[in-house]
């Protein structure tokens, strides 16, 4: 079961790497994002369960750092703050826990960048469609099958695989590079 579990993981990454289009839409993520963080917009992660834990890891990467000594970019999950989530869910339903922040916080031309295995969660789905009408960029992380993000983000990119945790894995590893590269683009 232990070496099932790591081929399946690799076949996946290997899958990934071999995606053409897949390795363009990296690239041209990443070429929004060091665009935009020149022009001073921010990134909001959203996700809900483990991806809410990977879209807080991936927003301190931004912040923090990730290879490089440098400025800190500017990012934020939205997934962070329990005061907020919790009333938002009680005074509006948990649908609005990040389409409501997003009005709050989000100004033209920033990115959301949403994590999510089903790619059919409402908040999720909702927030995209909100920073939509207030022309943000939507960058989307889901499964291989149709969800309902496939037509709500600029650029979604389908991990080849419908296994949770795989997908899941698959999306910190992206992240990762993503922040990889950005952080080179704007620090050589």
């Amino acid at each position: 079961m232990i070496k099932s579990y790591l081929k399946e993981s690799i076949l996946t990454q290997t899958k990934m790497l071999d995606d053409v289009k897949l390795l363009a839409d990296i690239q041209k993520i990443t070429d929004v994002m060091v665009t935009k963080l020149k022009n001073g917009n921010k990134l909001l992660f959203i996700g809900n369960g483990g991806s809410a834990s990977d879209c807080n890891h991936l927003a301190t990467e931004f912040v923090s750092r990730f290879l490089k000594e440098r400025h800190a970019f500017n990012a934020i999950s939205l997934c962070a703050n329990n005061s907020v989530i919790t009333a938002l869910s009680n005074d509006y339903g948990y649908n609005k826990v990040f389409s409501r922040q997003i009005e709050a916080i989000a100004k033209e031309g920033d990115i959301v960048f949403a994590l999510s295995t089903s790619g059919n969660s409402e908040n999720i789905t909702e927030a995209l469609k909100v920073a939509h009408e207030m022309k943000l960029f939507n960058i989307g992380l889901t499964k291989l099958s149709p969800s309902k993000m496939d037509s709500l983000c600029d650029i979604l990119i389908k991990i080849p695989s419908n296994e949770v945790p795989i997908i899941q894995e698959s999306q910190m590893l992206l992240g990762h590079l993503i922040c990889k590269v950005v952080e080179d683009a704007l620090y050589t």
